[in-house]
Parts: structure tokens; C-alpha cells; sequence
């Protein structure tokens, strides 16, 4: 069972892309246009990138450099070792929405959802398609028909796990040694797909909107449910443990010196001009039973 949780970092305007690694929380401050990294207890906080065009999700190459979406651009950004940030792929004429989060697989491979479909201006719900970044900066679709492909984890295993935010499910797929994706299947089904193209009717429909997650070492999944304002804990696909919270939960990462602590990205809902005009997002922390996974990617180790 989790323990109480706590506010670490406060003070921000909507956190997103959240990760342990190299002994730090790191994340994205959607509004202040910066990545952040922190002790895990929320002290020594640093600006470790400011990315004009909204960063979102977080990865590594396996030389350390830092890969950070910039969504409003479609943009994958890379940070150099002397601290300054260059494309590392542009993917403007590859996808139809904004890009979101990102997992780097152990061969520096990254691996990007998006929208799909101009969400703030009332477009229509519709599925949309998976990339796949080489550490050259090839760009490559490795999936398709996927509604709103969000948070990814990588299993030890090589097993790719997306999950589908206007999906009411979690779709894997085998990772092969050269990057693709191979045998899809559902691994969680919360519900059928949302009949509504209306993006408000079809989140009313969905179960659970599964935005970010986690491994830990027992090999179970942590979402953040957005629909639910909830941290659930899935078992071979099937709800195992449920942690309710006061807040809406858009991301959530295993980490801390122990791997027992489980942070996540609160922030009251997900209205741009509300978010922009006040500063009460932020990172919490629990102690849980399982700790991280850290053979595992897009968790605990953030890739």
C-alpha cells in the first residue's frame, strides 16, 4: 500500500514529462518554458533547459545528452554538452498535432505520439500515428491508428507499451533489436473506443485516460488517469492497486534512493489560460511497496 503523499516541488504552472534519473526528478514546466531537475526531495531545483516552443516529454541518449519535446513546433530538441539546444529531428511534416511525450529505448532510438487533430481549436477527435527517431535524427512511422498515443515505457523484455488517452486502453508492442514494432496487441482494456469525434463527449466516454506512466520491478505499470484524478497500479493489464488524489495526475515516475518513491505531476485540470495565469501545479511524492524498474525505460531511469 502507498504511504502519505507530499508536495516536493511546488509552484509551477503545469508539469508534465516526469523522470528519475541520475538521482534527480526531471521535468517539464509547460507555461514557464523550462525543464527543471531536483534532489527528490525537491531541494537544489535547477533550470536544466528553456525551450521556447513548450517542452513536454524527456529522454536521454546514451552518450547523456537530454532530449526534450518542443511540442508547439513538433520539434524533438537536443541538449549539447556545453548546454546549448539544437534539432535533433523535426517532425512538422511528419505529424497532424502537437508532439507529447517521448521514450528513448537502449539503443538511443526515440519514440514519439502525438495529438493528432488541432485539440485547442475544437478539431475533431481522430486516431494518429508513432514515430521513431534514430540517434542520427531519421525519422520513421512505426504505428498508426493509435488515439492520442501518450506516455511509453519499455519493458526489460523489449515490450513497447503506449497508452491511448481518448483510447480507454494501453496498446504494446514487441520492439525488435533494429527498432520496430512488431505484434500488437491490447494490453489494457478499459472500455470500448469513444463513439463521439467531440473531444469533450469522448473523454466523458472513455474509463480511464491513461496519460503518463512507470514500471516498477515486479514488472506492473503505473498510470496517471486523468479522467479519474488517480494513480492506478495494472497487473498483466488488470487494475491492481488505486490511489486516489485531489488533483488531476498527468505523469508519474518511480525513483528516490530507494526506487520506493513514486512522484507525479499534479495540476488542477489542463485549461491553458488557467494554467498560464497561476502557479498551483506541481510534483508530488509517495513511498510505495515495489520499487522502480531500472532495467526498464521511460520509468525510473528515464531512458
Amino acid at each position: 500500500m502507498a504511504g502519505v503523499a507530499g508536495t516536493v516541488v511546488p509552484g509551477m504552472t503545469f508539469t508534465e514529462g516526469l523522470r528519475w534519473h541520475e538521482d534527480r526528478i526531471w521535468f517539464s514546466d509547460l507555461y514557464t518554458l523550462t525543464v527543471h531537475s531536483a534532489h527528490e526531495d525537491g531541494s537544489d531545483l535547477r533550470v536544466e533547459a528553456h525551450v521556447p516552443n513548450q517542452p513536454s516529454g524527456l529522454g536521454w541518449l546514451s552518450d547523456g545528452r537530454l532530449l526534450v519535446v518542443s511540442m508547439l513546433d513538433r520539434r524533438l530538441m537536443r541538449r549539447e554538452h556545453d548546454g546549448t539546444l539544437a534539432t535533433h529531428a523535426d517532425l512538422t511534416n511528419h505529424v497532424p498535432g502537437l508532439l507529447g511525450d517521448v521514450v528513448v529505448d537502449p539503443e538511443g532510438r526515440a519514440y514519439l505520439g502525438n495529438f493528432g487533430f488541432d485539440l485547442y481549436n475544437g478539431e475533431p477527435l481522430k486516431p494518429t500515428t508513432l514515430h521513431r527517431v534514430d540517434p542520427d535524427g531519421r525519422i520513421t512511422q512505426v504505428a498508426e491508428d493509435l488515439w492520442f498515443p501518450n506516455g511509453c515505457a519499455i519493458t526489460p523484455e523489449r515490450v513497447l507499451l503506449v497508452n491511448e488517452t481518448f483510447g480507454n486502453r494501453i496498446t504494446a508492442f514487441d520492439l525488435t533489436e533494429d527498432g520496430e514494432l512488431t505484434n500488437r496487441r491490447t494490453w489494457a482494456e478499459f472500455g470500448p473506443l469513444p463513439s463521439a469525434v467531440d473531444t469533450d463527449a469522448a473523454f466523458n466516454e472513455v474509463a480511464v485516460a491513461p496519460d503518463g506512466s512507470c514500471l516498477d520491478s515486479a514488472g506492473a505499470l503505473w498510470i496517471a488517469d486523468i479522467k479519474g484524478s488517480r494513480l492506478l497500479r495494472l497487473v498483466d493489464g488488470k487494475i491492481a492497486e488505486e490511489i486516489p488524489r485531489d488533483t488531476c495526475v498527468f505523469a508519474c515516475a518511480l525513483g528516490g534512493a530507494s526506487g520506493h518513491t513514486l512522484f507525479m505531476c499534479a495540476t488542477p485540470d489542463f485549461d491553458v489560460e488557467a494554467r498560464k495565469a497561476n502557479r498551483d501545479s506541481c510534483i508530488d511524492a509517495l513511498t510505495v511497496a515495489v520499487p522502480a524498474s531500472r532495467a526498464a525505460h521511460g520509468s525510473a531511469t528515464g531512458g
